[in-house]
């Protein structure tokens, strides 16, 4: 029998399967990633959210993203060990578990755009945003958001916003909407860094000509520094945009105390974020908002960034701090300004 979700509630999906994704020891996507997530929640649960069980993605979903030599290929290593590349390697459920992953995506946008939950919140591992068209790389299966925001248009979202807090460059995602304008992607991450995209510059072509959206920092920024680069260029140009859908590749290896990361971000700047999001996502698309989880490797940083942004989806208000900003920080921001303004003159 399927769970009843209040309204108004968050949804959670998550699924013991997602722990059977084992990249090998010492790797750091690893399952504990997601327990201490899980052990967080529970010993300290946020009201006003709801916990499920996902569901798979259908060829079909996984295909609107994929081409079939890819979904051919992991169909082929499904149920064994592989090495897909120096970084991505899989288990015999990882596959399986990275189906269940684009699919709870899939689910969380299907609930908030038929009005079924508040807002919503996929804790799956593997991560997607590395995951190109044709190839899986960067501990990536299949796209998850971009596998969602493609959902979230057959549901008649005419314009999908996917904002990307991940401290490295989603690569995947960009790559899926590049020459595309019906969905938006919005990246802040560490530049010149893996995978070696997302400078400013890149701002997509054709119909997607000024829809791509990148700023690149060098590393060691501060929760300001976000603050200005939201409030100053990302923000204003989703207002201007008018999604329809927002979508949050919700990494958070940009902690400060991440191992893999190099920037200083804490939770409550990660709070701050998702409550950018969220004031937005009332503002123009009626709180459509569903975050997904990508990356972070401190558990500590990890786990309690994640609840700080599920207390801000079920109802919790967050402000970035004031203080000073860095200077090359700003060099950044200005940068991507100047690659946007022909497209957004008024940023």
């Amino acid at each position: 029998m399927r769970k009843v979700i209040p309204m108004s509630s968050t949804l959670l999906l998550t699924d013991p399967l997602f722990f059977q994704h084992d990249p090998g020891q010492g790797h750091p996507e690893s399952p504990s990633r997601l327990r201490r997530i899980l052990g967080v929640l529970a010993s300290t649960p946020v009201k006003g959210t709801v916990m499920t069980a996902p569901r798979s993605a259908t060829e079909a979903e996984l295909a609107s993203v994929h081409t079939p030599e890819l979904l051919a290929y992991l169909q082929r290593i499904n149920g064994h060990r592989a090495q897909i590349d120096p970084d991505t390697q899989v288990s015999p459920d990882s596959v399986d578990a990275a189906r269940l992953a684009a699919g709870a995506s899939v689910q969380a946008v299907e609930a908030v755009m038929k009005g079924e939950a508040r807002n919503g919140f996929a804790l799956v591992r593997p991560p997607g945003h590395h995951a190109e068209p044709d190839k899986a790389m960067g501990f990536c299966l299949y796209n998850n958001a971009a596998i969602a925001a493609e959902a979230g248009r057959k549901l008649g979202a005419e314009r999908v916003l996917v904002l990307d807090w991940d401290v490295h460059h989603g690569n995947g995602t960009q790559a899926a909407f590049w020459s595309r304008r019906d969905v938006m992607y919005q990246s802040v991450h560490q530049f010149p860094y893996f995978p070696g995209t997302g400078a400013a510059p890149e701002v997509g072509v054709g119909a997607g000509e000024g829809y791509t959206i990148n700023v690149g920092l060098p590393g060691g920024n501060s929760d300001a520094d976000y603050g200005m680069i939201f409030e100053e260029l990302l923000l204003p140009v989703a207002e201007a945009y008018r999604p329809q859908l927002i979508l949050v590749s919700a990494g958070f290896d940009s902690h400060q105390h991440d191992p893999i990361g190099g920037m200083d971000v804490s939770e409550r700047g990660f709070a701050a974020m998702c409550s950018a999001m969220k004031s937005l996502a009332d503002s123009v698309c009626q709180g459509r908002l569903v975050l997904l989880l990508e990356g972070g490797y401190s558990l500590e940083g990890l786990s309690q960034s994640v609840h700080a942004c599920v207390e801000v989806l079920a109802g919790r208000k967050d402000s970035f701090p004031t203080g000073d900003t860095h200077a090359d920080a700003k060099d950044a921001l200005r940068a991507s300004r100047e690659a946007m303004r022909p497209y957004w003159p008024r940023v």
